[in-house]
């Protein structure tokens, strides 16, 4: 009886043994399958509940061009029934920083952000990754491009060498340039860049540059700076300007001077005023850009990463040379 009874014993430990075994492999199973996998998009995430605040911040104000952005993103964003705040660094990073840190703590939910400086806008990226604020990054390309979702901008590059070749054709045996460039924006940088590379392609030596200075992207930086020029470089044949403001600022000095038409000036942008002076025999060409389409691109870009979509991380918006032969076919009174 003692032997029958210690047998049952034995098979009830067995049993139990086996039974906590199945137990473990059954919870570690469930546990494994209900671990979520891994996302390998590098922008999508979480969705935002709305509505939402949008944050704007461009390098300045006082172009045009920034102004024309911000207006139709924010009427897209008000149509939506949704917020939109802005500031203008007025060309400062210092305040650029500051203003974007004041727009982190007001609690937008996302930055459409054009950095003074590239490299230089990085303690507000920081802020905004603090604050899982996500980044459209427009116009220019930050410098640290992983801290920012996505980068929707001209192809500046090609808006150079566009202009350049305009430049070679007009002066097919060369002439001595200036340039009035704005050297901590990246846009600018790829601008000249493409306008340089026309140039060598057709012969560099033929078309050196005598004066190269920085304009700000504004006319009223750029105008005293192309007076110098003309003083030093009476024989200076064309002026290159970063944007359209930067070439009105070298038109005016040529008005002063009575040389309009005499030396050419190309500008970036195809803004009203640079198609108006096109028009007028007063630049010769602008690479023209689409601030309506960037504008519009960047606030879906925005809207898609709030709702956890996956977008683009680079999207370049197509651009291309206005000059005599086509300023009526876009008109004068407005972007195109």
């Amino acid at each position: 009886m003692k032997k029958l009874l210690a047998l049952v014993l034995a098979v009830l430990m067995v049993v139990t043994i086996f039974a906590g075994c199945a137990a473990k492999e059954e919870s570690s199973s469930s546990q494994s399958s209900s671990t979520p996998a891994g996302d390998s998009s590098s922008t999508g995430g979480d969705a935002k509940e709305g509505p939402y605040t949008f944050g704007y911040s461009a390098m300045t104000l006082n172009n045009p061009f920034f102004v024309y952005i911000g207006d139709t993103a924010k009427a897209v964003v008000e149509g939506k029934g949704d917020k939109f705040v802005s500031a203008d660094p007025q060309f400062d990073q210092s305040r650029q920083i500051s203003q974007i840190e004041d727009m982190v703590t007001q609690g937008i939910d996302v930055l459409l952000l054009n950095p003074v400086d590239n490299k230089g806008i990085r303690p507000a990226l920081d802020a905004c990754q603090k604050a899982n604020i996500p980044i459209v990054n427009f116009d220019a390309d930050v410098y640290d491009t992983d801290m920012v979702e996505s980068i929707l901008v001209s192809n500046n590059k090609q808006a150079g060498y566009l202009v350049g070749q305009k430049v070679v054709k007009d002066f097919p045996d060369g002439t001595k340039l200036a340039i009035l460039d704005s050297p901590t924006a990246k846009s600018t940088l790829d601008r000249v860049a493409g306008f340089m590379q026309a140039l060598e392609e057709a012969g560099k030596d033929k078309y050196p540059v005598v004066y190269q200075q920085d304009g700000k992207g504004s006319t009223q930086d750029s105008l005293p700076l192309a007076e110098n020029c003309l003083q030093a470089n009476p024989d200076v044949g064309a002026f290159f300007a970063g944007n359209d403001p930067s070439a009105m600022g070298a038109v005016a000095a040529l008005e002063a001077a009575g040389k309009v038409g005499e030396i050419k000036v190309y500008g970036i942008d195809g803004s009203p005023e640079g198609k108006t002076a096109i028009k007028k025999g007063q630049m010769h060409g602008t690479g023209a850009q689409s601030p309506k389409a960037i504008a519009e691109q960047s606030v879906e870009v925005a809207y898609k990463i709030l709702a956890g979509e996956t977008v683009e991380k680079n999207i370049l918006v197509d651009v291309f040379l206005i000059d005599d032969t086509n300023v009526d076919q876009y008109g004068t009174d407005s972007w195109q």
